[in-house]
């Protein structure tokens, strides 16, 4: 299968970059790998925070805290609070921290501060300091003297202008504010869980002044709730007292002014509070309807008698209604018995004798005469009842027009007995406001003879046994911990700055080669002498040691076959007998992407291990800018690839023949700054050299300049039946093989895999994923030698 007749458009796309994984989801494994990567540096972090711990510890002077407990207890003053008139039970969380913010008030400060003197404390004002404190004072003043300020203050101007004694007073007062500002940032006072308790403490370093200051802090707050207490009812008090005079004069304006009102409208009223218009209309009512009741009879009475005068003396005589209204002692009784009598005796008379006889006319006569004055006793008694009527009428006419007055005054008093209730009203309450308001007073007189506040002290302050800081077990832990977290900050970086190649996985995975093994690094690292200059003067470095070891590394693959670094270019030889299978020749190139991958180094081992397997191999230097394999060989040549390709020579008569392997090898000799060597390898001159070396080998390996800074192994590419890639083991960036591979992708698609080169065994394990490769590397090492076999077989 000929690797370099893929069509272009047939190859294999790049995978994604390393930004884009495709797995959304948290790699615990990787995670898990990272941390175990990074374990050194998190641990020497955590030791450099466990010293800067015992550093401050060692550095910071111990502090002592005194501790007051502060009880707020309602039950203290319920007596001062069942005659106060303005209770201030605190029943929320606001009053507490309104205690609260009472104790770290200044005002509390600066009391404790003159009781104790504490601006003349050298103590408390110049306490001892921790070094970081120290070192920070030290930037402060450097500062200051830097830029300094001048000595002037808000309201006083230069106080350096000031008389000494001026100047001490202004200082003095200075020392004060600055005693009471500092106290009250340093004061701690806090709420005991739920409860009404508070804790009020100070941490100085000398134990007697945290608890001197403790201590005077509480009885500075209870004294302050007392005098608080004291203050505001004598204060109530004035302002009652005051309040008492006002009010006392506004009540008697008041009264007054119902009197006067009362008087002026004729509003007095009786015993039972009934104004005397509304009793006088009540009686005038009472009246008019007795008067209407007799007014109705008599005018019944006149008006029946009227009806019997007006039908005639029989019947007038004949009515009952007559007999049933006169009583029996009456006039018109007794004519009316007497016409009975006589109308009797006449119808006896008449019935004996018959009715012209002399009685009977004169009874007839008589009853006439009877009958005549009955009907002039009633017309006499019609008209007197016509007269009971009319003076009826007349009375209630009389009392019907006194009512109306009667309602028209009275109307008019109801009317301003509204505007008078209402003074009334205004009266009655300035005068139950003066009463309660003089209770009050009397209250507030008597609360200020009760001295008791509504907090107490339920622990007193102590001297502090031992110190509260630093603590040592938290102080350790805390340095521990920020040390760890800073080691895993650094690792963190590491690993975020990790763009090179570790695993096989990643050549896969990142720029889809195949990935052909590790190359163990070998010997030691180079130094400057590891590299001789170029010209006549390689002939005489070409025996020192470096130069030894150099060529010792370059037979590494003759030297121990057995090792992993000659395994694994086994393994890229059987991929390029896969890949070019059925090929009599095959021209395999090695190139890298940076200088100084090992690229030579690959190149000569692997042609050293075919050679030796018997294969008939031929090992070209092209790379002649910088002819490294060729120096690090050692050979000392006049000709090499140049004139070979440029005169037309064949390898005989330029190459060497290694006499232990067979290893036929082309040098390249450097002839100064020759900037046209892509022309030459890409040439007629060098492509009828490789056609001619093709007759003899089997394998021809070209060692080519790197692919980043020249272009010689683009030029040489359409002579090479495939590349091999060599990427140094954490060196080279992952980003820049892919941006190389995707820029030039004739060159990608005759890589037939790449290795990874100079490979640290001992920190490969800590890449690999769990249950991959190369976690089981110790595993192998019955299979291969180990570090010091091959240094013992090559010298290296």
């Amino acid at each position: 299968m000929n690797y370099a007749n893929f069509p272009l458009d047939k190859r294999m796309p790049l995978p994604n970059s390393d930004a884009g994984d495709g797995d959304d989801f948290i790699d615990v494994e990787r995670l898990l790998g990272m941390a175990a990567r990074q374990a050194k540096v998190v641990g020497v972090c955590a030791i450099i925070g466990l010293f800067l711990g015992m550093l401050y510890l060692q550095t910071t002077p111990p502090k002592y805290v005194s501790i007051s407990s502060v009880l707020i207890d309602e039950g203290l003053n319920k007596i001062v609070d069942d005659i106060s008139a303005a209770s201030t039970t605190m029943q929320t969380d606001s009053a507490i921290l309104s205690q609260i913010e009472i104790l770290t008030s200044t005002r509390l400060a600066a009391v404790v501060v003159d009781k104790l003197k504490l601006d003349q404390n050298d103590t408390f004002m110049n306490p001892p300091q921790s070094a970081l404190a120290q070192g920070v004072g030290m930037v402060r003043g450097l500062i200051q003297y830097v830029r300094p300020s001048s000595p002037v203050m808000p309201g006083v101007g230069d106080v350096s202008k000031l008389d000494p004694a001026a100047r001490d007073a202004l200082i003095a007062a200075s020392r004060r504010d600055y005693a009471i500002l500092k106290l009250q940032n340093e004061i701690r006072a806090d709420r005991v869980g739920r409860s009404y308790v508070i804790a009020l403490g100070y941490q100085a370093t000398d134990p007697a002044l945290a608890k001197a200051i403790t201590k005077a802090y509480a009885d500075a707050y209870l004294a302050d709730q007392l005098d608080a207490s004291f203050d505001a009812t004598e204060r109530a008090a004035v302002w009652l007292q005051g309040r008492l005079t006002e009010l006392r004069e506004s009540s008697q304006q008041a009264s007054l002014a119902v009197e006067k009102f009362r008087a002026e409208h004729g509003l007095s009223a009786n015993s039972d509070g009934q104004l005397m218009s509304d009793k006088q209309l009540a009686d005038l009512n009472a009246q008019l309807i007795v008067a209407q009741a007799d007014t109705a009879r008599a005018s019944a009475r006149y008006q029946q008698y009227k009806s019997i005068v007006d039908s005639g003396s029989e019947n007038a005589f004949k009515d009952a209604a007559i007999s049933s209204d006169q009583p029996s002692s009456s006039v018109i009784a007794a004519l009316k018995t007497r016409y009975l009598a006589v109308s009797k005796r006449q119808q006896d008379v008449e019935a004996n004798f018959g009715p012209q006889h002399p009685q009977a006319v004169a009874l007839a006569k008589e009853k006439a005469d009877i009958s005549a004055q009955i009907f002039g006793e009633l017309k006499q008694l019609t008209e007197s009842y016509r007269n009971e009527y009319e003076v009826a009428l007349a009375r209630e006419t009389a009392l019907r027009a006194n009512v109306a007055a009667a309602q028209g005054k009275s109307s008019i008093d109801n009317q301003s007995q509204v505007q008078l209730r209402d003074l009334d009203q205004k009266a009655t309450a300035l005068s139950t406001l003066y009463q309660t308001f003089l209770g009050r007073y009397e209250e507030a007189a008597q609360q200020q003879s009760f001295p008791v506040g509504k907090i107490r002290i339920i622990s007193d302050a102590s001297t502090p046994l031992a110190a509260s800081s630093p603590r040592t077990i938290i102080v350790l832990g805390l340095s521990l911990v920020l040390g760890v977290l800073m080691g895993v900050g650094f690792g963190g970086l590491n690993e975020f700055n990790e763009r090179f190649f570790r695993t096989g996985e990643e050549v896969r995975d990142r720029v889809g080669l195949k990935f052909l093994g590790y190359l163990p690094t070998i010997g030691s690292k180079p130094t400057k002498d590891d590299k001789p200059s170029e010209g006549p003067a390689d002939a005489k470095v070409a025996k020192t040691p470096a130069a030894i070891e150099r060529r010792a590394r370059m037979r590494v693959s003759i030297d121990a076959p057995a090792s992993m670094f000659s395994e694994t270019l086994r393994s890229a030889k059987i991929a390029f007998d896969v890949v070019m299978e059925g090929q009599g020749s095959r021209v395999i190139g090695v190139i890298s992407v940076l200088p100084g991958e090992g690229k030579s180094t690959v190149a000569a081992n692997l042609a050293g291990l075919l050679a030796a397997n018997g294969a008939r191999t031929l090992l070209i230097d092209g790379d002649m800018r910088n002819p490294g394999l060729s120096r690090s060989l050692g050979m000392e040549a006049e000709q090499g690839l140049m004139e070979a390709v440029v005169g037309g020579q064949t390898w005989q008569s330029v190459g060497k023949i290694d006499r232990q392997t067979k290893l036929a090898i082309i040098p390249a000799v450097s002839r100064g700054h020759f900037s046209h060597t892509s022309e030459l390898l890409s040439s007629a001159g060098m492509r009828r050299f490789i056609e001619n070396a093709k007759e003899t080998f089997e394998y021809i390996v070209v060692d080519l300049p790197p692919l980043g800074p020249v272009v010689d192994a683009k030029a040489f590419a359409p002579l090479v039946d495939g590349f091999v890639l060599v990427t140094e083991w954490g060196r080279t960036p992952r980003a820049m093989v892919r941006s190389m591979l995707e820029s030039e992708p004739y060159v990608a698609n005759k890589i037939v895999g790449a290795v990874l080169n100079k490979v640290d065994l001992k920190k490969l394990a800590k890449y690999g994923s769990f249950g991959a490769s190369e976690k089981f590397f110790d595993k192998y090492s019955s299979y291969y030698l180990d570090k010091s076999e091959v240094r013992a077989k090559t010298g290296v």
